[in-house]
């Protein structure tokens, strides 16, 4: 019975998701809704897709805060560099969830600090997880991949700061160039994170398997969207359905990972244990960040194209 209402509050939270996702890009208070993006005014256009990916920043930037606090509190923080993503995921956290907020807002004069702090401990932190694993015995193996630090978990700071670059991009120029440019960002960020989700769910040899779907769903979406930015011609409501599919396994995965911690010894009455030991729960996430982000993509490419 606990196994059923288990499923049942996690297919909840993906339909909630979904739901939430599909309506995300719709302006509030229009007298009439538009089915049509292309009837929109490019101001309004820009203005919902600078607010989405400002949202979709503050997600991923949420995850790089949670996830990378998680794994180096359990390395104890032995190099002091290892506070660095800590403070930097925060800053650009408020930074975006500011920005989110009030869309039609002018540029900071620290926006472009942000942004590059956000690219730069990002791209860093991959030299050093790249280190991590290099200097261990047998170098770059197999074994060392699965157990060592994660080669792509700072590259999520690295897209929040790219997406908070193309939002002040969309500000000054919300026309079909800047749509393809974001819609290229967002598959890219898909395929490296899913190559990430694949390399770990492979390390757990795949024994549930809805585990195959972040090295299913996220590459076909990641597809579809670059199609749709190089070819735009019209509506693709299969790329869209596409995303916010995605956007709602983002959601699933991380109750996956809550019954995985769950699963280990004490569950999560243990949890300062477990949540260590167990499959990270801000990893997920970073899948319905990215749809978000490429739904405003698509809605500029799909409204400029028409």
């Amino acid at each position: 019975m606990a196994n059923t209402a288990r499923w049942i509050g996690l297919a909840v939270v993906a339909a909630a998701g979904a739901l939430a996702v599909s309506r995300s890009g719709r302006a509030p208070n229009r007298i009439v809704a538009p089915r049509s993006p292309a009837r929109a005014p490019i101001e309004t256009r820009a203005r919902n897709a600078r607010r989405d990916v400002n949202r979709a920043a503050a997600l991923l930037a949420t995850a790089a805060l949670a996830d990378s606090g998680v794994e180096h509190y359990r390395g104890a923080f032995h190099n002091r560099t290892m506070y660095v993503p800590l403070g930097v995921a925060a800053l650009t956290l408020v930074a975006s969830a500011r920005e989110a907020a009030r869309p039609n807002g002018d540029a900071v004069r620290h926006d472009a600090v942000v942004d590059g702090l956000a690219i730069s401990t990002g791209v860093i932190g991959s030299a050093f997880h790249l280190y991590n694993v290099a200097k261990r015995p047998g170098g770059i193996s197999w074994l060392n991949l699965f157990y060592a630090a994660p080669l792509g978990a700072p590259a999520a700071l690295s897209l929040a700061g790219l997406l908070r670059v193309m939002a002040h991009r969309l500000r000054d120029d919300g026309d079909l160039s800047s749509g393809r440019l974001l819609a290229a960002l967002v598959a890219a960020g898909l395929l490296g994170t899913s190559a990430e989700a694949g390399l770990l769910h492979f390390r757990g040899a795949f024994h549930n398997p809805a585990m195959t779907i972040p090295v299913t769903i996220p590459p076909v979406a990641a597809a579809l969207l670059a199609r749709a930015a190089w070819a735009p011609r019209g509506r693709h409501p299969m790329t869209r359905w596409s995303l916010r599919l995605l956007a709602a396994a983002g959601l699933l995965g991380a109750g996956f990972h809550a019954y995985g911690v769950e699963r280990n010894m004490g569950g999560w009455r243990n949890w300062s244990q477990n949540l260590l030991n167990g499959p990270p729960l801000p990893a997920p996430p970073a899948f319905t960040a990215l749809a978000l982000a490429g739904l405003a993509a698509l809605s500029l490419t799909e409204g400029d194209a028409a």
